[in-house]
């Protein structure tokens, strides 16, 4: 089984060379094959966020290695890792940041179309997907219609809609009440299962972390494997 993901040996530090510098990322090494869900969890601050802003490609780390998909995007240009995020990778944050103007299947459709797939079948694929989370009914509505939780199902849709080899999440149930949190947070795993991605979701819940297949925990700048 390949890996989706490779991060060899990051190094990420802030305010380098200056009284106030903090070292976030201390050699951290991670893989994850193909179809594996691996939870993040650290404590708050701990560098996390910027550990998947780095695997996203929304950041650079100051040295060490970043292998998407088979390609080394450790030095590769804006305009090319752009193009693999786009190709690629989808984002869940803790916050749903749905376009308000737009409905529900407009959200989901507007990334196909930037991703050049024709409106049709982008609008087919809206619809297969809100069908899935529950929401074939709710196509029409804007955000400001919605439930938080509906709202984040949406996300959810949208974060997949280009089929991506891997899902980035960062609490993506943090701003929901706990029942609604469990019900989202099995919605999101039966959408990731289903299609046979991989993914890596922080959370500080215990509780969902033990439902993914391997535990990763972030504290003093290092990565360790949870039993």
């Amino acid at each position: 089984m390949s890996d989706v993901l490779t991060l060899e040996m990051l190094e990420k530090c802030y305010n380098r060379g200056k009284p106030s510098e903090i070292s976030v990322l201390r050699g951290v090494n991670l893989s994850i094959p193909r179809g594996q869900v691996v939870a993040l969890v650290a404590p708050s601050g701990a560098g996390k966020s910027t550990l998947l802003h780095i695997a996203g490609l929304l950041d650079t780390p100051d040295s060490g290695r970043v292998v998407l998909n088979g390609q080394d995007l450790s030095g590769a240009s804006d305009r090319s890792r752009t193009e693999a995020r786009r190709a690629d990778l989808g984002f869940v944050y803790q916050f749903h940041h749905l376009l308000p103007e737009f409905t529900a299947e407009e959200n989901i459709v507007l990334p196909q179309l930037a991703n050049r797939v024709s409106r049709s079948a982008a609008r087919a694929r809206a619809q297969e997907l809100l069908g899935k989370v529950g929401l074939g009914g709710r196509m029409d509505h804007r955000p400001s219609a919605l439930s938080g939780g509906e709202q984040q199902r949406v996300a959810f849709c949208r974060a997949l809609a280009n089929a991506p080899k891997l899902l980035l999440a960062d609490e993506p149930t943090g701003n929901l009440d706990p029942t609604t949190s469990d019900q989202v947070f099995g919605v999101l795993m039966d959408l990731v299962r289903d299609t046979g991605m991989s993914a890596l979701i922080a959370t500080h819940n215990l509780e969902l972390a033990a439902k993914m297949d391997r535990v990763v925990r972030l504290d003093a700048g290092q990565l360790t494997e949870q039993g």
